[in-house]
């Protein structure tokens, strides 16, 4: 369902319930762009907190423009969920000159590349929903109610501006220019036509700019005492004050206050999209997504709160909005599935999941949602939900073959999803593939890789031949003339390290961890210095502005996804093995349609379930 600012209100109502009857949401946005490259690429070697923040410095001034969310309802009797797909425009268009006045970046290949899917960029413009921040909303509201406060304490108007752009007294009425007494003039004559010979209620006066205005209301005031004057707005964004008979004082606070009423009204309007976000918060409801860290960043970040420079903070912060994510790009690259998923490109995986051994799950739509199933719209935010949403419902169900007995329908509060829970996927990430929520996060050994620097015209060939008798090698260009090596053979990189770092040639070489550490005292510098041209392909130098922190090491022989006792999978130890043999029946109850599901897990089947290999 395509939900714009024309019929928002009209929907909120059933926005709101399709979240709380949900069990469970999914969710996509399209954005202006994707990276700003001065702050650096993402690299294989990065660890969570380097990627977050690379991509809190060089993303978050780009903008959700299209924000997709479908809730997913199971339905007991008919064995399938129900789905509800919402697909919003978004836009931080300002009410007021009070308001916010959002400056973002756009990213020319992101641009073109939602134009060749048809993207409507009148729509959002025209159209989008507005939003507000509650901490933008707050000092809105702040600055209304002082407002309010000082025209009940000044009965005229001279003393406040009428929109607001001083809220504190003026020192009194002000001269009238010379230049502007004929206008002005112009207006008291109109308005003792209006009050003596019209039979209209109201009168348009001319439009005119603040000054003028202000001059109006403290001539106008002064002069007659039974019209009410409110500044308004046209098509056009032209103001103008529109002048109104009244009865007497009553009437006047009458006006004033259904005046009032109306700003503050017009502050909820302006929260707009907002609500939703909040909605999806506050309903505690597990959210899914395809490869979401920029969505889950973006969507914190443009409608609850700026996102913090500590990564630890961004963490808590997360948690505390959306307590529940599962990323279906981790699950389809994690066992038991990446087995069976050659390619985790979302729409790859939907299609991957309509075969054997998976069975794509049932869904059906109510009358007035878009029927999904019967048309593709790929990077459409509300269709990328649908699908995402879909994979998940489908992927959860095929964990539940593993069980004994096996089960067609697995709840999406199962201990079986557990294991994924929190864990948002990294992209181009070899051995630490996930940020993990819910605590410290996996670490690598990089003691195999290095950073060289050598002669422009130097070709991959050249690097590999360097390095050809300690193995096969993997190239990261940064520039033309620096470049990450690792080393597949990681048992050889002492001797790689010790062979090459004396050799009296035109390159040099640096062990990783020595490299961030100059990066890291150079970084104040790095404007100074002039910038290589990139290469097509490259990434460029990372931003390593990072405090160390103490971090869980990465044992590539453990099985991080094993069963805690007595009914959650979570990253196991090696002391989990007595456990190995052991059976644990759970009764649960699945919240969201009111049944029990009777759950007897089998823990060594679990360990092998969701084994993570040292491919990691």
């Amino acid at each position: 369902m395509e939900v714009t600012r024309t019929n928002f209100n009209e929907l909120l109502d059933d926005i709101n319930n399709a979240i709380k009857q949900a069990s469970f949401i999914a969710f996509d946005a399209e954005f202006t762009g994707l990276e700003d490259t001065k702050h650096g690429h993402a690299l294989p070697f990065d660890t969570p907190e380097e990627r977050y923040t690379k991509l809190r410095k060089g993303s978050l001034d780009f903008l959700v423009l299209q924000f997709g969310l479908c809730t997913f309802k199971y339905d007991n009797k008919k064995k399938r969920h129900i789905a509800q797909p919402f697909n919003f425009y978004v836009f931080p268009k300002p009410y007021s000159r009070q308001a916010p006045d959002r400056r973002f970046m756009c990213q020319s290949s992101s641009i073109d590349f939602l134009v060749s899917q048809g993207f409507d960029f009148n729509k959002v413009f025209c159209e989008g929903i507005p939003y507000l921040t509650p901490t933008q909303e707050n000092a809105l509201k702040e600055t209304i109610e002082q407002k309010h406060l000082l025209h009940a304490q000044f009965s005229s108007p001279a003393f406040t501006s009428p929109h607001g752009q001083d809220i504190g007294p003026n020192k009194g009425p002000i001269a009238i220019p010379d230049d502007q007494k004929s206008f002005i003039n112009g207006i008291v004559d109109q308005i003792s036509i209006f009050m003596e010979k019209s039979e209209e209620e109201s009168l348009n006066l001319p439009v005119c700019n603040g000054f003028q205005r202000k001059l109006i209301y403290q001539t106008v005031r002064n002069k007659f005492s039974s019209v009410h004057l409110e500044a308004k707005k046209g098509e056009k964004k032209d103001r103008y004050i529109c002048v109104t008979k009244i009865s007497g004082e009553e009437e006047m606070k009458m006006r004033e206050g259904a005046k009032q009423a109306a700003e503050r009204a017009e502050i909820d309007d302006a929260v707009g999209f907002s609500k939703v976000v909040r909605m999806i918060s506050q309903s505690g409801k597990l959210l899914v997504g395809h490869n979401m860290l920029l969505d889950v960043m973006h969507t914190i970040n443009q409608f609850h709160f700026p996102l913090p420079e500590e990564y630890e903070d961004f963490k808590s912060m997360t948690k505390c909005i959306f307590p529940k994510l599962v990323d279906t790009k981790l699950m389809a690259q994690t066992h038991p599935f990446k087995d069976h998923i050659p390619v985790s490109v979302l729409g790859d995986l939907h299609k991957t999941l309509s075969f054997k051994p998976f069975e794509l799950a049932e869904v059906e739509f109510p009358k007035g949602y878009t029927n999904y199933n019967d048309n593709s719209k790929y990077h459409e935010a509300g269709y990328d939900a649908f699908v995402t949403g879909l994979c998940f419902a489908s992927m959860k169900n095929f964990l539940g073959s593993f069980q004994k007995p096996p089960k067609d329908f697995v709840s999406p509060s199962s201990p079986l999803v557990e294991p994924f829970m929190n864990k948002l996927f990294l992209m181009r990430n070899f051995e630490v593939p996930y940020m993990n929520l819910n605590g410290a996060d996996l670490t690598a050994n990089r003691d195999h890789v290095f950073h060289m620097t050598f002669p422009k015209d130097w070709k991959s060939n050249d690097i590999s031949n360097l390095f050809s008798a300690h193995g096969n090698v993997q190239i990261f260009w940064l520039d033309d003339t620096t470049a990450l090596v690792a080393l597949y053979k990681k048992e050889n990189s002492k001797s790689a390290y010790d062979d090459l770092h004396v050799q009296k040639s035109n390159f040099t070489i640096q062990k990783y961890k020595d490299f961030l550490s100059f990066s890291d005292g150079e970084k104040h510098n790095k404007n100074s210095h002039s910038k290589s041209t990139v290469r097509k392909r490259s990434h460029n130098e990372t931003d390593n502005d990072v405090p160390s922190k103490k971090k869980k090491t990465l044992n590539v022989a453990a099985q991080p996804f094993v069963y805690k006792q007595p009914d959650v999978i979570s990253e196991g130890d090696d002391s989990s093995n007595t456990s190995n043999t052991s059976t644990t029946d759970v009764t649960m109850v699945d919240s969201t349609h009111n049944t029990q599901i009777d759950v007897k897990e089998d823990v060594k089947e679990a360990d092998k379930l969701f084994e993570e290999t040292a491919a990691w």
